[in-house]
């Protein structure tokens, strides 16, 4: 099984609200998945984690910002990518704090088009009693861990 480096980030607005991106997906390995997650992905050749945060939020949200925050937590998942590869995935997330202003989807990558389908700026107690699938599942406990919360 093939190890993937991603970055993500818990980003929370000056309400304390943290971003989640819906993603579903309609075709290949995933169709029919419909689930929650903070903005992120893997790590491109040559970038490191930090720098992978740094893109991976500007393509997903449009947010640009020079500084990815700091880093607050790591986990080690496996999962099925979009094509259908097992991976075992090294997460690092970066806590960043943004304005909240509208995001846009101008950077996005095709698979990032054809998946992410809205997004939704959560406080704390609506993700505590949310009925959907949030990834990570521990989003919350991650937030209060990291003194975000």
């Amino acid at each position: 099984m093939r190890t993937r480096r991603a970055a993500r980030l818990l980003v929370l607005d000056a309400q304390l609200r943290v971003l989640l991106l819906r993603f579903v997906f309609r075709e290949g390995a995933l169709r029919g998945g419909d689930f929650w997650a903070t903005p992120g992905g893997g790590l491109e050749p040559g970038e490191d984690f930090a720098q992978a945060a740094l893109r991976e939020l500007f393509e997903e949200t449009g947010f640009a910002i020079t500084d990815p925050g700091r880093e607050v937590a790591r986990r080690t998942v496996h999962f099925v990518m979009p094509t259908g590869e097992p991976v075992e995935s090294e997460e690092r997330y970066f806590l960043v704090r943004h304005d909240g202003a509208a995001l846009s989807a101008l950077h996005r990558t095709a698979l990032e088009q054809d998946a992410i389908a809205g997004h939704r700026w959560c406080p704390r107690a609506e993700l505590e009693r949310l009925d959907e699938q949030v990834w990570p599942e521990d989003l919350a406990a991650m937030l209060v861990d990291a003194g975000a919360w």
